[in-house]
C-alpha cells in the first residue's frame, strides 16, 4: 500500500500560487498541480476555491438553456428567454470550471462561453491571503471573563507597588507573560480595575540635577583599597561573598540610611543614622558583629565595597574591631563610579519606591527601616530564578541569619512596595 506522501504544512508563497495558477491554464489536474508545489491537492483545491473571482457572462449572449428544459413543467408557459426568471432554472455546468482545476484560465471556448466565468490570479490571491493573515491576528487574544480574572487577581497588587513580574511569579493561573501583561496595560485593557500606565512601578519622573560649583578637598590616601586592588583580591579570592556599601537620605541634614547588600544573594539590610560619619556608619558594623558572632560574621561579610564618600574613608574603623583585630577588608570605587557596586545601586529603586524623595526621615525609627527591608527583601527576583532575596540568602545561610538582622519573611501577595508601608496618610510632604 502506497504510503500519503507527508508535507510541509507551511502557508502557500506568491511563487506556488503562480504555479497554481499556470496548472490552471494548461488544464492540469489539482492532483499534478499538488505534486509540483509538494502541497496536498485539498489545500490546492481550497485556494482556487477560495480566491477565484467571478466574471459575469455577457450580456450580448442568450441565457443559457436550463439543465431541466427536458422535463420543465413550464416550458409551454413562457418562451426560452424567460428561464432564468423561473424559480427552477438550472444553467448547466462545466466540468473544468466546477471540479477541475476549478477555474477557467486558458479555457479555449471562453470567448464564446455563455456561462459565468471563474478566474484565478495568482498575485490577487497573493494580496487577500495577506490581508486575512493580518485581520486574524488582530485583538486581543482573551475573553472577556479572562480580562476580567486577570483584573481582578493584578489590580490590588499593583497598588500595593508590586512589579508585573512579581505578581506573575507568584500566580501561576495567569498563563500570558510579562511583556504581554504589559501591553494590555498600555491599551487600557483593565481601565475599569483602575489600571493604567501610572499604575506601573517604572513610569517614575526624574528631576534633573542642578550643577554645582565645589571645590574639591585633598584626596583620602586609598593606597591597596582601590577598585583595582578589590579586582585584584577577588581575583585571587573568587569564593569570598562581596558586600556592597552605601548611603541614602533625603535632605542634607539627615537623617542618613546605610545600606548594605549581599551580592550573591541581592538580600539587603539598613541601619538609620542621625549623623553621617564614619564612627557612625562603622557602629553599624559593630552592630551585625555581635549579633551574628564572629564566626558567621567573617563568613558573610569579610569584603566591603564602598564609594568613597565621606562617611566611608575612616578605613580602620571599618576594617578592625574594638579589640583592634582585623575583621574585614574595606575596598573603595573610583571616584564617580557608581557603576562599579551596580547591586547596592540598582536595589536602591526598590528603596525608593517605599521611601520616595523629599518624604521625611525624621519620624522614622529602626524598626520601619527593618520593616521595609523585610517587603524589599520578600520580593522575587527573576535574576534569581523567581526566588526572593530572603529565600535564596536563607539558603546560603540559614534562616535564622536573616532573622538575627530582624528581616523576617513576607507572604508575596502581602508584600507592600508603597509608602504607606510605613508613612501614615497623614504624612506631611515637602513640596
Amino acid at each position: 500500500m502506497r504510503r500519503k506522501p507527508k508535507h510541509d504544512g507551511t502557508h502557500l508563497t506568491l511563487d506556488e500560487r503562480k504555479i497554481i495558477q499556470a496548472g490552471i491554464e494548461n488544464a492540469a489536474t489539482k492532483a499534478d498541480i499538488a505534486r509540483t508545489i509538494g502541497k496536498d491537492a485539498t489545500t490546492v483545491a481550497k485556494e482556487i476555491r477560495k480566491h477565484r473571482t467571478a466574471r459575469p457572462r455577457s450580456a450580448a449572449f442568450k441565457a443559457p438553456e436550463c439543465m431541466d428544459k427536458s422535463i420543465c413543467p413550464n416550458k409551454t408557459n413562457h418562451p426560452r428567454w424567460q428561464c432564468t426568471r423561473c424559480k427552477l432554472y438550472r444553467p448547466p455546468g462545466c466540468n473544468r470550471r466546477d471540479k477541475s482545476p476549478g477555474a477557467c484560465n486558458g479555457c479555449q471556448k471562453i470567448n464564446g462561453c455563455q456561462l459565468e466565468k471563474l478566474l484565478y490570479n495568482a498575485e490577487s490571491a497573493h494580496k487577500h491571503y495577506q490581508k486575512d493573515l493580518v485581520d486574524c491576528r488582530v485583538g486581543v487574544n482573551l475573553t472577556k471573563d479572562e480580562r476580567d480574572d486577570i483584573g481582578r487577581v493584578i489590580s490590588p497588587l499593583l497598588k500595593q507597588g508590586q512589579s508585573v513580574y512579581q505578581i506573575l511569579s507568584a500566580h501561576p493561573e495567569i498563563k500570558q507573560c510579562e511583556k504581554t501583561i504589559y501591553t494590555y496595560i498600555n491599551d487600557g485593557l483593565f481601565k475599569k480595575e483602575g489600571i493604567d500606565n501610572f499604575s506601573l512601578k517604572e513610569h517614575v519622573n526624574r528631576k534633573r540635577k542642578k550643577v554645582k560649583m565645589k571645590k574639591r578637598k585633598e584626596p583620602v590616601n586609598y593606597t591597596g583599597r582601590t577598585y583595582t586592588d578589590f579586582l585584584r583580591f577577588r581575583e585571587a579570592h573568587p569564593d569570598i561573598p562581596i558586600v556592597e556599601m552605601d548611603t541614602l537620605y533625603n535632605t542634607h541634614g539627615g537623617p542618613y540610611l546605610q545600606t548594605l547588600i549581599f551580592e550573591r544573594t541581592a538580600f539587603m539590610i539598613g541601619f538609620l543614622h542621625t549623623d553621617k560619619t564614619s564612627a557612625t556608619m562603622a557602629r553599624s558594623i559593630d552592630t551585625l558583629q555581635t549579633r551574628l558572632g564572629n564566626e558567621m560574621f567573617s563568613s558573610i561579610l569579610s569584603v566591603l565595597l564602598a564609594d568613597r564618600g565621606t562617611e566611608f574613608e575612616i578605613c580602620d574603623l571599618f576594617e578592625k574591631d574594638a579589640t583592634g583585630t582585623t575583621r574585614l577588608n574595606i575596598f573603595y570605587c573610583d571616584p564617580m563610579q557608581a557603576s562599579q557596586k551596580p547591586h547596592v545601586e540598582n536595589n536602591h529603586n526598590y528603596v525608593r519606591d517605599i521611601i520616595p524623595n523629599k518624604y521625611p526621615l525624621e519620624a522614622l525609627v529602626q524598626a520601619d527601616i527593618d520593616l521595609l527591608f523585610s517587603h524589599i527583601n520578600s520580593t522575587p527576583r527573576q535574576s534569581l530564578g523567581g526566588k526572593t532575596p530572603y529565600e535564596t540568602f536563607s539558603f546560603f545561610y540559614g534562616e535564622d541569619t536573616a532573622q538575627r538582622m530582624n528581616i523576617l519573611p513576607i507572604e508575596r501577595d502581602n508584600v507592600i512596595l508603597k509608602p504607606l508601608l510605613i508613612f501614615s496618610k497623614n504624612t506631611d510632604c515637602k513640596k
